[in-house]
């Protein structure tokens, strides 16, 4: 089978013919359609996230396709079954093997360029202002990146939960992106004074902050007291330092999210969360975001686009049709 490996962290991931891997005991194999990008892919290409796999290994994250083969003790899914799944990698080939443990059936009205834009960006951003942050309704959240692939999702969620919604995206066409997801202010990081806009705002109650960087520290000198500070990723390349008596001062919180992470020691949140999602899904009131649709072949393009913040919302690989 094709898929896209990463041989080592000096050089770019190449796409090759490997062997087809057999589900060993408690996993699926999945014939995969689509595979969801992520900024997390490009720092496992330089062996930089938390959880890169030891090498050689395929890329790919998330995952929507149809269970090809069970392997032994695997209950609650049969052959044909479409499904989506948080494999942390191995995505981004024809077929892939994942613990069923991270698997959901999908909704039958869902596409696969859906299901693959859906997991980590609407369950990140929903884990993180439910049950991290617990904001409420009337308060007023403020998300930078507003137009990527969580920054979006963020948006969308903030409106379905009562927040006025504060974006700040680089640029107009980015903003309209925003706009077009429920934002009420939209602050254009390029030219505006961050600090400044918020403030005359109103002060943001929530940050959700997937940039890091000199965005994140003027989002915090613009919260309101008791506000809470979501560090989600740092697409900057600049890891912001927090000092301890700037949060006292006005009574800040800053929460860490990292939504795999539940996975491991809570995965009722990350379940419960889903169903909420899928849910809203049904009932029309998410919209997933896709800008990019490519085929294997261009998957490192793909990758570009997301470097050279060059996307909005979602790129999805389409690595095979709909069975």
């Amino acid at each position: 089978m094709k898929a896209l490996v990463v041989e080592d962290h000096k050089t770019a991931p190449i796409l090759k013919d490997i062997e087809t891997p057999e589900p060993a005991d408690g996993e699926i194999r999945v014939r995969v359609e689509t595979c969801g990008l992520n900024f997390a892919d490009l720092l496992m290409v330089t062996g930089q996230y938390q959880d890169t796999p030891p090498l050689p290994f395929t890329l790919g994250m998330e995952v929507a396709g149809t269970v090809d083969s069970l392997g032994a003790g695997v209950s609650g899914f049969k052959k044909g079954d479409r499904v989506a799944v948080f494999g942390g990698h191995g995505g981004l080939a024809e077929y892939g093997v994942f613990d069923a443990r991270r698997a959901v059936v999908l909704p039958d009205a869902m596409p696969s360029a859906d299901a693959a834009a859906f997991l980590i960006a609407y369950g990140t951003s929903h884990l993180a202002l439910d049950h991290r942050a617990r904001m409420q309704p009337g308060e007023t959240l403020l998300v930078l990146g507003a137009a990527g692939g969580v920054g979006l999702t963020a948006v969308e969620i903030g409106k379905l939960m009562g927040a006025r919604v504060i974006a700040s995206a680089r640029g107009a066409d980015k903003l309209a992106v925003a706009e077009a997801a429920g934002a009420d202010i939209l602050i254009d990081a390029e030219t505006a004074d961050l600090r400044a806009e918020v403030k005359a705002a109103g002060g943001a109650d929530v940050v959700y902050d997937p940039v890091g960087g000199d965005q994140f520290k003027a989002a915090f000198r613009a919260c309101n007291p008791e506000a809470r500070l979501l560090p989600i990723g740092f697409a900057s390349g600049d890891i912001p330092e927090i000092k301890a008596n700037h949060l006292l001062v006005k009574n800040l919180a800053v929460l860490g999210v990292y939504w795999g992470g539940y996975l491991a020691f809570r995965p009722e949140v990350v379940t419960e969360s889903l169903r909420t999602l899928f849910g809203w899904y049904a009932e029309g009131k998410l919209k997933p975001h896709v800008s990019h649709l490519l085929s294997l072949d261009r998957a490192e393009e793909g990758l570009e686009l997301l470097r050279l913040r060059k996307s909005t919302g979602k790129v999805v690989i389409q690595v095979a049709e709909s069975a």
